[in-house]
């Protein structure tokens, strides 16, 4: 099969974008998927992304890691409206899709696309740490001396630890900057089996801690690949209004046989 792919990244997380509006996709992804990840033989990215056509929003987003898994991906999702917007499936400043956790809204300001990600009340205290769902699993540790914090030898050992079998969970390193109202954030991707640049899902689940630890809407998010923030209501444990916000932008498009990956 001779595939047109797109590349996009949301701060540094990258992702290949394919328009399967015309249901060309046929061969099976979990076998496909993790080659034309491979950033040795294949494409290279942090994961794929399907755009498919829906009845009752303006377009169906198929997420896979790496490793063929599926999860919400929250950058991949503010590239998918990107791509959207490229492709002209949305003309305005505004966009409902489909995710791998359900329905979804997007608004675009210039280069920043906020995704609404949904309410939360399941922020977990765990031994010192915390544990969030926000569309995909999330183990934060606030940390000292960041920058030289060994990610991928902590976050492996958390990611395989026995409570979060059998899926593992994504693991987030985070240091803390009440007076910028901010933070810094560094993390282990399941699926991807390595630290990435920026984690959307991730960022989101910093930013509940961060709230929970006397931090206001919206929290200013430093990842390793750029800049976002996160905004958001809180009553009691409840966060509702919940947006991550960021650029994504296109890099590259081209072909791939995948008969010769």
């Amino acid at each position: 099969m001779r595939l047109h792919f797109y590349k996009y990244h949301g701060t540094g997380n990258d992702f290949i974008m394919i328009d399967d509006r015309e249901g060309h996709w046929l061969e099976d992804p979990v076998a496909l998927v993790p080659r034309l990840c491979d950033r040795h033989f294949g494409i290279g990215s942090d994961g794929l992304i399907l755009i498919r056509n829906h009845q009752k929003v303006d377009f169906e987003m198929v997420y896979f890691n790496p490793d063929g898994s599926q999860s919400l991906c929250g950058n991949g999702s503010r590239c998918a409206v990107a791509f959207a917007r490229d492709l002209g499936i949305i003309s305005g400043e505004s966009a409902t899709f489909l995710a791998y956790d359900g329905f979804h809204f997007a608004r675009i300001e210039g280069e920043l696309i906020h995704l609404k990600m949904a309410d939360n009340d399941n922020l977990q205290a765990l031994e010192g740490n915390f544990f969030v769902d926000t569309g995909s699993p999330h183990y934060i540790q606030v940390v000292e001396d960041l920058a030289q914090w060994p990610v991928v030898e902590k976050g492996r050992a958390i990611r395989n630890a026995p409570q979060f079998s059998p899926g593992g969970t994504n693991v987030n390193f985070i240091s803390l900057d009440p007076p910028s109202n901010g933070l810094t954030i560094r993390t282990y991707e399941r699926g991807v089996e390595n630290e990435t640049l920026s984690c959307g899902t991730g960022i989101t689940a910093a930013a509940l801690v961060a709230a929970r630890k006397g931090l206001h809407s919206p929290v200013h998010i430093h990842a390793r690949g750029g800049e976002l923030k996160v905004a958001f209501q809180k009553e009691g444990p409840l966060f509702t209004e919940l947006f991550l916000i960021g650029p994504a932008k296109f890099v590259f498009d081209g072909h791939i046989d995948t008969d010769n990956l």
